[in-house]
């Protein structure tokens, strides 16, 4: 329970800081018409995955019988960002210290997910693909389409 609360916390913690980081790097345009170009939607996408880590964080500290999903969703999400830049779909707005931070934390809410160390809901076969296919829609919704 102590290690569960420390691990929350810490994810929680992390994802927050990230969440304001990115939030003070978004350009806000001017004029009604710049609202409604992708350009200016595609800045959400870091701030996105973060809050997705903040959220699995929370569910993570309270015992959430959904905490299982919410990991692995977030750790398919920060995770497919860096792959998807490598092999040259699209190019990642990710800060490097963002990708770096990212992926650890990805890697570990997927063990923690897969794993289920604490005893918390396992996820089905079923659930997991799912959440990897969540991932890969929330990364092509804000770097590809």
């Amino acid at each position: 329970m102590k290690k569960r609360k420390i691990i929350s916390l810490s994810l929680l913690l992390v994802g927050v800081v990230l969440s304001v980081a990115f939030l003070l790097r978004i350009e806000f345009p001017q004029g009604f018409d710049a609202y409604f170009k992708r350009e200016y939607y595609n800045q959400f996408g870091p701030m996105a995955i973060s809050v997705e880590l903040v959220i699995a964080g929370y569910y993570f500290f309270i015992g959430h019988r959904k905490t299982n999903f919410a990991l692995a969703l977030f750790g398919f999400t920060a995770l497919l960002d860096p792959l998807f830049d490598q092999i040259g779909l699209f190019d990642s707005i990710v800060p490097l210290y963002g990708t770096i931070i990212l992926s650890i934390c990805g890697l570990l809410c997927l063990w923690l997910a897969l794993a289920n160390p604490f005893e918390l809901k396992r996820l089905s076969r079923l659930i997991a693909i799912l959440s990897l296919v969540l991932g890969i829609f929330v990364e092509l919704f804000f770097n590809y389409f």
